[in-house]
Order: C-alpha cells, then sequence, then structure tokens
C-alpha cells in the first residue's frame, strides 16, 4: 500500500525564521522516530526566505492522526505557531500508481 504523502507550507515572521529552523532541527528526529513516519524533510523556498515546506511520507492517514493528536505534535505545534506570519497550508496526497511505496 503506497504511503500518505504531507505537504505543509509554512509563512514565519522573517524575526523567527532562525528560531523555527532550530525547533524543527530539535523535533525532526523525533518526529522520524514517531510511528508510521518513513520520511521527513524540509524545504526553504527559493525565493522567499521566510517560507518552508516540510514533506513527510506517512504509513496512512491513520498514523498521520494518531502523530497530530500526540503530545509530539502538541509541544512543538505550540512553539511552531506564534512563530507564523501566515495561516499555515496542508495537503495530504497519495501517489497515483499504486505500486509506488
Amino acid at each position: 500500500m503506497p504511503h500518505l504523502r504531507r505537504i505543509v507550507r509554512m509563512t514565519f515572521r522573517p524575526d523567527a525564521v532562525e528560531a523555527f529552523v532550530h525547533l524543527f532541527e530539535t523535533a525532526a528526529p523525533h518526529i522520524r522516530a514517531f510511528p508510521g513516519c518513513h520520511h521527513l524533510e524540509l524545504w526553504r523556498d527559493a525565493e522567499d526566505a521566510t517560507v518552508f515546506t516540510t514533506f513527510s511520507h506517512w504509513t496512512d492517514a491513520d498514523a498521520l492522526n494518531a502523530y497530530r493528536h500526540s503530545d509530539l505534535f502538541r509541544t512543538t505545534w505550540a512553539k511552531t505557531k506564534p512563530l507564523f506570519a501566515a495561516k499555515p497550508e496542508t495537503w495530504s496526497y497519495l501517489p497515483s500508481d499504486p505500486t509506488s511505496a
């Protein structure tokens, strides 16, 4: 069964970018170790240094939702949310090729 792909686009206040990067670097190993997480990357927009996107693979929607309801997510999100300059945007996808992992 193909993994769920999750994309989260976040725009930060210019003065908060460094704090977010540090927060991500601290949280990322724990997120990657969370049951059902198979992959996690952080991308920085090529034209706007205040825009970041996380790209992750999850076993399925249940695994993603378990993470989203975890203490790890709540703690990380509580520290991240005040840094935003705009509301984050999220998308979830399944690969169109059913044989894709």
